[in-house]
């Protein structure tokens, strides 16, 4: 039996695009022969769909497609996944569902048991679990498919049922398939590789895993579907980030034509350069956009995010607007525009220092013997926002924010001046990270100057600023950051590594304290195992310190 997995970049709703594809790539796999072609979790729909599902009209049109799906089955099977609805009458409306496919019917629908209900998924509050399980009957052979979680740990969430494999192992399956919405994080590919191992093994069955390719908004899925064998050896691995398919001969055992090979490893740095490439790109593609505008303020932010939006979008597509102040130095307009002259962008050069003015002037009655602070320096990067945001309105061009995810967490940062903008470019990397980025992508070739790169990091909003007037070293800072953020340490266990008391409670303080900052900033592309947004759901008024 040839089995071909097909690993597609899909369309939340788009049912006219997502239906296309899953019919092309029908056709491709039985031109080549295949007898069946799998497709990732909620194909049909794209995932994930969220409170779309409370819409009676989106489900049908789920049904609609599938059924213009199964008109292609002829000759050939297919596995797409879908929600279905539950017509017992307790319970969720719906389940997590896939169909399988052959001659033009629907001859098995599998549903999934274990709803991830942690970080950005929340699948349990439109999904009722299966109890159920009951393996798949094809060409003579018996595949046990599950859906994406219900092949990961089930012992830690009192939501989940029952373990499917289990269950499916005592009906003596031949094979496993395991259809995925995989998020990416820099540090989730190898323990998603380890966890389809260890059940290949523990089942002693060759496993076959498709994962989709891609971003929705924030989240990023960058692909990675993989064969098994019966022992848990790797024998193949489709590419990162981008579409592809491939058909693998089955005979009953495994897959004899394959032997194992070893994974191919990529560093942290270069996974998260492509993931925010094809993040920019599914943006504005899936968004109907193709032009970008940004502040390039000579700093180091600001020119990764054009370098990757050049590299997202092209650069002819990427507005860059210099936006020298009084503060601002001569290297930092000619840093900014060697940038843009190493990438081919365009550019305006928009000096604010009369704008701003204009505002202290218009304020200076009411701020009468007040001293120069922090309300001056805001009103300069709020300038800033005023002109990138009439750029975006008058040209169409869709504004990319350039904080830093070190910068997000302790609120160094302007309201609606420079956290202002449709998606979060950077916003999940840390300051420490940055520079890494800029030296993966001078690689081969200077495009961020060096200047850029070692400079002190400035905002440029008062004489001489550097941001270490604010901040504690970055190297410092972001270790504390990771330590309570990514891995939910409370501050006496951070004091507890050897960090300094009153630094770590500042810190987290700082961090609590910017919550409703966070709170009126764009989506920010989720590249780690903890992203701001959706998986970090904080109060804004709560009195807890950690």
């Amino acid at each position: 039996m040839n089995i071909t997995l097909a690993q597609l970049n899909y369309h939340i709703g788009n049912f006219e695009q997502n239906t296309k594809s899953i019919i092309d790539q029908i056709s491709v796999a039985k031109a080549a022969g295949s007898d069946l072609v799998v497709f990732a979790e909620l194909a049909v729909c794209g995932y994930p769909p969220r409170d779309f599902l409370e819409f009676e009209e989106f489900i049908s049109l789920c049904e609609a497609a599938a059924t213009q799906i199964a008109a292609e089955c002829k000759g050939i099977a297919c596995i797409i996944g879908l929600p279905v609805k539950n017509v017992q009458p307790a319970g969720k409306d719906l389940y997590n569902a896939a169909y399988f496919i052959e001659d033009g019917k629907v001859k098995a629908v599998v549903k999934k048991a274990l709803l991830p209900n942690y970080d950005v998924f929340d699948e349990y509050r439109y999904f009722e679990p299966a109890t159920e399980f009951d393996c798949i009957e094809y060409k003579g052979y018996r595949i046990a498919l599950t859906i994406c979680e219900d092949l990961w740990n089930i012992n830690n969430n009192p939501l989940y049922i029952s373990n499917p494999m289990d269950e499916l192992i005592l009906q003596q399956p031949d094979l496993m398939i395991n259809i995925a919405a995989s998020p990416f994080s820099y540090l989730h590919d190898d323990e998603r590789r380890q966890v389809l191992a260890d059940n290949a093994a523990r089942y002693k069955l060759p496993l076959l895993y498709v994962n989709q390719v891609g971003a929705q908004t924030e989240l990023i899925f960058d692909g990675g579907s993989m064969a098994y064998d019966s022992q848990g050896q790797l024998l193949d691995e489709m590419p990162y980030f981008e579409m592809a398919s491939r058909t693998y001969r089955f005979d009953g055992k495994g897959f004899p034509d394959l032997k194992p090979v070893a994974h191919q490893p990529v560093s942290d740095i270069a996974q998260i350069h492509d993931a925010l490439v094809i993040g920019i790109q599914d943006y504005f593609r899936k968004s109907g956009f193709s032009k970008a505008v940004l502040g390039l303020s000579g700093g180091i932010d600001s020119a990764i995010v054009c370098a990757l939006a050049c590299r997202a979008l092209g650069p002819e597509n990427v507005m860059a607007v210099l936006m020298p102040s009084k503060y601002s130095t001569d290297h930092s307009i000619k840093d900014a525009l060697d940038l843009v002259e190493n990438f081919g962008c365009m550019h305006q050069i928009i000096p604010i220092k009369d704008a701003a003015d204009a505002f202290d002037q218009m304020l200076a009655p009411a701020f009468q013997g007040l001293p120069f602070n922090l309300t001056e320096e805001n009103i300069q990067a709020r300038t800033r926002g005023v002109v990138v945001m009439a750029m975006s309105n008058k040209f169409g061009y869709i504004l990319l924010n350039t904080s830093n995810k070190s910068e997000c967490a302790v609120g160094y940062g302007t309201l609606y001046g420079d956290m202002c903008g449709a998606i979060g470019v950077i916003g999940d990397v840390y300051k420490t990270q940055i520079f890494e980025l800029a030296r993966y992508i001078n690689k081969d070739k200077e495009f961020i100057p060096e200047n850029t790169i070692v400079k002190p990091p400035s905002a440029e909003l008062r004489p001489d600023q550097k941001d270490s007037d604010s901040l504690p070293d970055y190297d410092t800072l972001d270790a504390i950051l990771y330590q309570f953020i990514e891995l939910r340490k409370t501050s006496a266990a951070i004091i507890a590594q050897g960090y300094d008391a009153e630094l770590v409670r500042k810190v987290i303080k700082m961090v609590n304290g910017a919550e409703f900052k966070r709170y009126q900033t764009p989506p920010i592309l989720r590249v780690s195992p903890k992203a701001f947004g959706q998986g970090r759901r904080m109060p804004l008024v709560g009195k807890y310190l950690p």
